[in-house]
């Protein structure tokens, strides 16, 4: 019996260790070539398993977008949800904060999720998909910079936060599309600036 479990355990082991490398071959040929030249066959070269261990674990191209997204999504939020509850609270916290968003947001989740949703502007299917990914990611975080945020009520919190994903996501599409860095830290510092003040001004 305890051999077969120890065989039932390396069959998952196996299946789970294919699955996350052909979520993470996703990833890097969205990040390298787009979704347009995204193929499941370059997929399936760079995670290095055949097209049928596709089909065994994704039904569609989309879901395979979409777990992908999810994947990396996962790993940025765990790591978001350790450095947020590690913040100082007020105003310090308010901007550090800030900055961890715009950590989380942009880079390598930035343009594999630019690539995803311009494609789904006109792919039903694939929006379906990731619409939730989104909105989980979305929820999640804001659970715990709400959590962080003292005596900020949490309408002004919420308020606060998707502003920040807001300017965070232009500024990573900014930087993108060859955009001055110099001007992204100049905006990003005058937003913390901005919410500092509103967060002293909504708890004196």
């Amino acid at each position: 019996m305890s051999v077969l479990g120890r065989t039932h355990r390396t069959q998952a082991e196996r299946r789970e260790q294919t699955r996350t490398a052909l979520l993470d071959a996703t990833i890097d040929c969205l990040v390298d070539l787009g979704y347009a030249r995204t193929s499941v066959q370059e997929i399936c070269a760079r995670a290095g398993v055949s097209k049928g261990a596709v089909q065994h674990h994704f039904s569609a191209k989309a879901e395979l977008m979409a777990a992908a997204v999810e994947h990396l999504t996962e790993k940025l939020r765990g790591r978001l949800a350790a450095s947020i509850t590690a913040l100082p609270g007020g105003a310090s916290g308010v901007a550090a904060a800030i900055d961890l968003l715009w950590e989380g947001y942009s880079g390598t989740l930035s343009t594999a999720a630019t690539e995803l949703w311009v494609a789904a502007r006109t792919d039903p299917e694939l929006r379906e998909a990731i619409r939730p990914v989104d909105r989980a990611l979305g929820r999640s975080t804001l659970e715990h910079v709400t959590a962080v945020a003292g005596d900020l009520p949490k309408e002004r919190a919420e308020i606060l936060f998707w502003l920040t994903v807001n300017l965070t996501r232009g500024l990573a599409l900014d930087a993108e599309l060859g955009g001055d860095p110099k001007r992204r830290r100049q905006l990003l510092d005058e937003w913390k600036r901005v919410a500092v003040m509103l967060y002293e001004d909504t708890t004196a």
